[in-house]
């Protein structure tokens, strides 16, 4: 399959699978990515912006659903992490856009849920930004390393085998 040449139904299908995808890896990791050191394997997921930019209004709206499902922390939860989603995914995109080192996926990753989801939560539970910004970024450099690596993969799968084709 060539991701480059894709009907309407077809980013329509991506879109919904991917959402649900986000909100079933959330699901099922639910324990470790709201402690202390948020570590949301699901936020992983957006790195796959960088092989379908199309995802990036859909991987926005997944992790607003999340935080409504899962989240518990209210309206500025809800709009923050819709914020958080598609500004991470709109990074992704730009790097792939100037044609940068894959590897650079990682960043956006551990840096705009680390720095970004910290302004609400510290308001919201009355802790320290810098403290609470260094937990969600720490917790966040799995997922970024797990995006970098779930590119390659796909990149190999559907971009290096429809060369060969």
């Amino acid at each position: 399959m060539n991701l480059e040449h894709l009907s309407t139904t077809q980013k329509l299908t991506i879109s919904g699978l991917m959402m649900a995808l986000y909100i079933v890896v959330l699901y099922t990791t639910q324990s470790f990515s709201f402690g202390p050191y948020q570590i949301r394997i699901a936020t992983s997921l957006y790195a796959v912006s960088y092989l379908c930019p199309f995802l990036i209004i859909p991987m926005g709206l997944a992790n607003m659903l999340a935080n409504f499902l899962f989240g518990g922390l209210g309206i500025l939860d809800i709009v923050g992490g819709c914020i958080v989603g598609l500004l991470t995914t709109t990074l992704i995109v730009l790097i792939r856009r100037f044609r940068w080192n894959t590897a650079f996926i990682a960043i956006p990753i551990i840096a705009v849920p680390g720095l970004g989801v910290a302004v609400w939560l510290s308001y919201l539970l009355n802790l320290p930004y810098p403290a609470l910004a260094l937990s969600l970024c720490i917790g966040q450099t799995v997922p970024g390393l797990c995006g970098v690596l779930l590119v390659k993969v796909l990149h190999r799968l559907f971009y290096e085998r429809s060369v060969r084709a």
